[in-house]
């Protein structure tokens, strides 16, 4: 199984579901130009390098949903996250699966 096997994760459908519940967010660990580029409608972009700068903001919501572009960064994000105590979780395939189920997109503004 692996490092990742002990990962929290949920599928894009899933995480769609979830995020309309109250006090969760998602946040998109690529960079501010991937994200820029598109991203699942209502992330916000926290980019890996300076993930810990986002820590104190996370720690006001009862779940952290992660996505990057296909799950490698994001499954690093939800190690890191949950080191610190935080409710993180994984959105297996990302960016990648969601644009494919035809899930809502964004544009950077």
């Amino acid at each position: 199984m692996g490092f990742f096997s002990s990962i929290p994760s949920v599928s894009v459908a899933e995480a769609a579901q979830k995020l309309h519940s109250d006090n969760t967010l998602l946040i998109d660990v690529r960079s501010s130009a991937e994200f820029a580029s598109g991203h699942a409608q209502g992330a916000q972009n926290c980019p890996l390098p300076s993930l810990a700068k986002c820590i104190d903001k996370l720690k006001n919501f009862t779940e952290v949903y992660v996505i990057c572009q296909s799950g490698g960064r994001s499954s690093a994000a939800v190690s890191m996250l949950l080191s610190e105590k935080l409710p993180a979780i994984n959105i297996a395939g990302g960016t990648s699966a969601w644009h494919a189920q035809g899930l809502p997109m964004s544009l950077a503004l």
